[in-house]
């Protein structure tokens, strides 16, 4: 099975992404296939023994549609010039770029046509109430033989792309936002043309017959070009987040090479490469400090305004800055596997994913167009039939014409089609900026919802860098008890246990080897040295064993927020050391900012529970559960969200992922391991949990975005059909002619645009 996100030409409303999710699904081998209008992606999955992209190709480009193919090379590597041109989602903005400047070019060129049309209009309306003299004959007879030659040029030019949509409906039945128009307009001209050509013959037997559409014509298309232009321009804003994360990579690398320095293009820098990085420059690269020190702006990355002194053993990442010193670093991350390529990655991926709100816009959208011609054939049939008796077959026809047009026109779904997808890649890309890596729109329409957050202790409350605040020895010797502790915790993930590893380090103690070594869920760890079993871990470790010990004078300790790690043989305690982990100075903040977001605060956490109500008490946090294993984390998820609560969980351990995974959200902390992030729908780079709230807050805005543009969507085709069917023409004598239809549909989707780009201005 194979899926893969394909850029698609030729795409450019939502009635475009029904019809090529339906034809593509039609193909054998095709399991899935979403498309996205605002980013103009499609993701396939698909059995490569059966289908491949050349073979959606066939069956798309008929219709006017064709995949682009991304290129094998990592998009991480690219050349200066492929650097440049780089938008972030498989697209050329050199090429979008040249598309705009068509279309402006297009839209300049009819915009004096309409105007003069609007002229014209404007003196037959005005002439009607009397307002103005009629129009010299001179004048009348020359603007009767211009409008003509202007409606020709404005329908075969700038109303190309329409025309073809209606000949794809004529030859293969699949109808879009293009078809309609094309179909509107193309009967207007029609008309128009056959009523000045056989003029004197028609009005002897139908005398009002001299009416023409011709600047109708004219200036629906000119207002629907011009709103698409602005929409495509607006459009090309929404996605610069990935072009400006894009441009935070270094072009080229200083390797050492053969014991010289090399200057390289980063895509030739490889898996252990040595990198010097001078003052000032940007790291190419993800890798280990090796020699050297300095402080690194890893804002762009991690949104956070100090540099962060970076030495021997530090990892660096690529895109950030180095200030005044200078290292050398070993490349661990080249390419595609870099922390910037992983986020741009997920950011591309987000903004192409579909909102479960999108579902009802695009099922919408698919039964619309059919839907729509059968309103406008219906519309322009009663008039015939029920006009006719009362206003005369030329009035009726004339009225029926007027309301096919009109209904076709306002019709369109593209502002329906554009309502989610332009605010999601708006909201994912100023999350982005934030240090909010967002994995997909459902997640973020979700995080709205949340009325319950569940974070872990360590390593999202606190630093998740603790430290040994006290030993005490109990049997035998401490500095051989030390390294026993130590050699045992080198084995372990947990942050407890680097403390006390790096402890052994600064004293210049020496590890053991270790053997039969098992890590103990949610109690500690166990493992044979020198022969001898020892086991590190809790008080609940100890317990199980049946150990008897102090546990008074323990939990007095525990008291003040330090945790207890005690060394044991099967028979007897070796040692209890005390760690304390400081509390994130952003923490109490965050917890109060949730709160007056309407948020309740749950803190799980494996160590022990005394700690925990003391962290707890300093925080503000509502409710505890302490000495939980992993399930235990997960079914405290699962109990949360039976009492009907919407649960987001942050973490950052491996002992999170199955909570990360249950909850309705899942956080991630991106300072802690690969398997968390990949469970979590939501990232906090730098495991800044002051950034929760500001993903909540960026959820809501942008939810409240999404709600706005379906709104005014909505409306404004609830209104728009029925007033341009004529419906209201018999109580009010209001008919809405075609020309501010046209103004309206343009204009509709241009807002909705302008709409989802006020959420970046937001402040989170």
């Amino acid at each position: 099975m194979s899926t893969n996100v394909y850029k698609i030409k030729g795409m450019h409303c939502a009635s475009c992404a029904s019809i090529i999710e339906r034809t593509v699904k039609k193909i054998d081998g095709v399991v899935d296939v979403s498309v996205n209008n605002g980013t103009e992606n499609a993701k396939i999955s698909f059995d490569p023994n059966k289908a491949s992209p050349e073979i959606f190709n066939t069956k798309l480009e008929p219709l006017g549609y064709s995949l682009i193919v991304p290129q094998t090379a990592s998009e991480m590597a690219m050349s200066e010039s492929e650097h440049a041109a780089h938008l972030g989602l498989h697209q050329s903005k050199k090429e979008k770029l040249a598309e705009i400047a068509s279309m402006k070019r297009i839209v300049l060129s009819v915009i004096p046509l309409a105007i003069i049309s609007v002229f014209i209009m404007g003196w037959d309306i005005f002439a009607q109430f009397q307002l103005v003299g009629e129009m010299p004959l001179v004048w009348e007879e020359f603007f009767h033989h211009l409008l003509p030659i202007m409606a020709t040029y404005t329908l075969f030019v700038a109303g190309k792309p329409y025309l073809l949509g209606l000949y794809r409906f004529i030859r293969y039945g699949k109808a879009n936002m293009d078809t309609l128009i094309g179909l509107g307009t193309s009967v207007a001209f029609l008309y128009s043309f056959i009523a000045s050509a056989f003029e004197e013959t028609l009005l002897k037997s139908f005398p009002n017959v001299s009416t023409t559409y011709f600047d109708v014509t004219i200036i629906v298309i000119t207002f629907i070009a011009l709103g698409k232009y602005l929409e495509t321009r607006s459009k090309l804003k929404t996605g610069d987040a990935i072009e400006k994360l894009l441009n935070l990579q270094a072009k080229t690398a200083l390797v050492i090479r053969d014991g010289k320095e090399v200057e390289l293009p980063i895509g030739q820098v490889v898996h252990g490469d040595l990198v010097i990085v001078k003052p000032a420059g940007k790291i190419p690269v993800d890798g280990v400090v090796v020699e050297g020190s300095s402080y690194v702006d890893e804002s762009m990355i991690t949104g956070e305004p100090m540099p962060v002194s970076k030495k021997s053993g530090d990892t660096v990442v690529s895109g950030t800055i180095n200030t005044t010193g200078s290292f050398t670093f070993k490349a661990t991350k080249v390419g595609a596997e870099t922390m910037l390529a992983t986020i741009v990655r997920m950011v591309e991926e987000a903004q192409g994913s579909k909102a479960p709100i999108q579902a009802l816009a695009d099922k919408i959208s698919s039964i619309f167009v059919p839907i729509v011609l059968g309103i406008a054939v219906l519309s322009f049939g009663a008039w015939l039939f029920f006009g006719t008796a009362s206003l005369g077959f030329s009035q009726a026809l004339s009225y029926g014409l007027v309301s096919f047009v009109g209904v076709l026109v306002i019709a369109c779904p593209c502002a329906l089609g554009l309502a989610t997808p332009t605010a999601i890649i708006v909201g994912v890309g100023k999350g982005a900026r934030e240090g909010i890596l967002v994995k997909d729109a459902s997640t973020l329409q979700k995080l709205h919802k949340v009325n319950v957050v569940v974070v872990d202790k360590t390593g999202t409350i606190t630093k998740g860098k603790p430290e040994i605040v006290s030993t005490k020895t109990i049997s035998g010797e401490e500095t051989k008890n030390l390294s026993i502790l130590a050699s045992l915790e080198n084995k372990s993930e947990h942050p407890i246990a680097h403390a006390i590893v790096s402890n052994l380090k600064e004293k210049q103690g020496s590890m053991l080897p270790v053997e039969k070594f098992e890590a103990l869920k949610g109690r500690g760890v166990k493992g044979t040295i020198e022969g001898i079993d020892y086991f590190a871990g809790n008080t609940k470790l100890i317990t199980d064993m049946g150990i008897t010990f102090d546990l008074q004078s323990i939990e007095k300790e525990t008291m003040e927020g330090k945790t207890p790690v005690i060394l044991a043989t099967k028979e007897k305690i070796l040692s209890v050391v005390m760690v304390a982990d400081a509390v994130k100075p952003e923490a109490i903040e965050a917890v109060h900012n949730l709160h007056k977001l309407g948020v309740r605060v749950v803190m799980l956490t494996g160590d022990n529970a005394n700690t925990a109500r003391h962290i707890a008490d300093v925080i503000g946090i509502d409710e505890v559960v302490a000495e939980v294993m992993p399930e235990d984390k997960l079914n405290k998820i699962k109990a949360l969200q039976s009492e009907g609560k919407i649960v987001a969980m942050a973490g950052d351990g491996v002992n999170d992922a199955p909570a990360l995974a249950q909850a309705d959200v899942g956080i991630a902390m991106a300072t802690g391991t690969d398997v968390a992030i990949e469970s979590a729908g939501i990232t906090l780079l730098h495991g800044d949990i002051s950034k929760l709230v500001k993903a909540v807050r960026l959820s809501r805005l942008t939810m409240r975005g999404i709600k706005q543009n379906l709104f005014w969507a909505f409306i404004y085709n609830i209104i728009g059909i029925p007033l341009a069917a004529g419906l209201f023409f018999p109580i009010f004598g209001w008919l809405l002619n075609p020309v501010f239809a046209g103004l309206a549909m343009a204009m509709s989707s241009v807002s909705v645009v302008g709409n989802s780009l006020r959420i970046k201005s937001k402040k989170l």
